[in-house]
């Protein structure tokens, strides 16, 4: 299912590029918006750029996109476009308004009310009132031709200035056309002005595909500190999903320890003792060796999610260590020795160890082999509890009874030194 939604995409983006003046992102709803309210951006990476001046901004985001091009892994990189729009320019002349006694003022209103629109007054229907708004066609307005012969009205001591004969006294013309006292034009304009925290920004969006983001992002990083210059006054931030995954971590750098510890009191609560405690503890370390191995196996990153795993691990490792090593403390307080009583513990305990260790991987197997919507989450948490509990399970009934054998090996006596006892206390 994944490989075919990855070859979909692949196909509709060499479709679209033969699509001139146009750039696409791939993404789902839901996910573009989650991205678009938490960090302000709808791609997996975003480096945002920070200055006063759009030219050296735009330049510098267009040297970011053609470095993150060329790392692997990349996938539909564009810089934020802020130039490019149409804008309609009408530059006034000032020596020929001055020549027909007009002012800037006179030609901006004419202008305004012609491509603008001006309010004339309001038509009542029933208890309901309309503006009635005046302007030219939207032909005409999009016509440059058009608005130069737009006319110009002059005032009546302009127009007495300016006769139309050889000084007969007739007056001149009541208008003037725009275009003998302004000059208009069509030009590319800026398409949008994007500011944070009072800075003008431009935004070079990213997206990943067959690597983990955070090795991404450092080889970007490096890439662009040894190809990209940034102009003073310019600098950098980064965004998008990279900024929920250094989020999350810090979090996890605080909840993980605390797991832990907690999990340490819990067991030190139940036996006691501190040598007891660190003994089922030690089965910690073998869950995560197996799930970190299991995510190497299946060519998965460390994700969010793979951390979430590695807690649960670490409790179903801990539920099967406290399992053993309670009933191997309940035969010796019973009064077997050190070696019958991790036998029969072990053997005993076999069958609850194993039962609890199935239940748990194979619940964890329809996730791990998900391909449908929320796979990418469910895959990396189910890989790492299934390979944690396997290895857990083995090292359990193998290691933990072999350092509890080490760590209580001073406890009794050996059979030699029982003997020697023996004989002293027959003399």
């Amino acid at each position: 299912m994944q490989g075919h939604k990855a070859r979909l995409v692949e196909l509709l983006e060499l479709t679209l590029q033969s699509a001139p003046g146009n750039s696409y992102e791939f993404t789902q709803p839901i996910q573009m918006r989650f991205n678009e309210l938490i960090s302000g951006v709808r791609s997996d990476v975003a480096v945002k750029v920070f200055g006063d001046e759009f030219g050296p901004l735009e330049r510098t985001a267009a040297d970011i996109a053609r470095v993150l091009e060329k790392i692997p892994g990349s996938a539909a990189v564009k810089a934020e476009q802020t130039s490019g729009l149409p804008v309609m320019t009408i530059t006034v002349d000032r020596e020929a308004i001055s020549r027909y006694g007009l002012s800037v003022a006179d030609v901006q209103d004419v202008v305004a009310i012609a491509v603008g629109g001006r309010e004339a007054g309001q038509v009542f229907e029933g208890d309901r009132r309309f503006d009635l708004v005046v302007r030219l066609p939207d032909e005409m307005r999009r016509d440059l031709t058009m608005l130069q012969t737009l006319p110009i009205p002059l005032s009546a001591e302009a127009r007495e200035g300016h006769e139309s004969g050889g000084g007969d006294g007739v007056t001149g013309p009541a208008y003037v056309p725009l275009g003998l006292v302004a000059k208009l034009e069509v030009a590319e304009g800026a398409n949008q002005v994007s500011r944070e925290n009072g800075k003008r920004r431009i935004v070079v969006q990213a997206n990943v595909r067959g690597r983990d983001i955070g090795s991404f992002v450092d080889e970007a990083r490096a890439a662009i500190a040894r190809d990209v210059k940034l102009p003073a006054g310019t600098w950098l931030a980064w965004g998008g999903q990279f900024e929920n995954l250094v989020a999350a971590r810090e979090r996890l750098s605080i909840v993980v320890p605390a797991c832990f510890l907690l999990i340490f009191g819990l067991l030190y609560a139940t036996f006691g003792s501190v040598k007891h405690a660190l003994i089922v503890f030690s089965g910690v370390p073998l869950a995560l060796t197996g799930g970190i191995f299991a995510l190497w196996l299946r060519d998965m990153p460390f994700s969010i999610s793979a951390g979430v795993g590695f807690i649960a691990l670490s409790g179903v490792a801990v539920l099967n260590g406290l399992v053993m090593i309670t009933f191997i403390n309940q035969l010796r307080n019973e009064g077997a020795a050190l070696e019958d009583g991790i036998v029969r513990g072990s053997l005993t305990r076999l069958r609850p160890v194993l039962m609890t260790a199935l239940v748990a991987s194979l619940g964890f197997v329809p996730m791990a082999l998900a391909t449908d919507t929320g796979a990418e989450v469910q895959r990396p948490l189910a890989t790492v509890v299934i390979g944690g509990i396997v290895s857990s399970t083995l090292l359990t009934l193998v290691v933990l009874p072999a350092v509890y054998r080490l760590w209580h090996r001073l406890d009794e006596p050996s059979p030699a030194a029982e003997e020697a006892i023996d004989r002293a206390s027959i003399e």
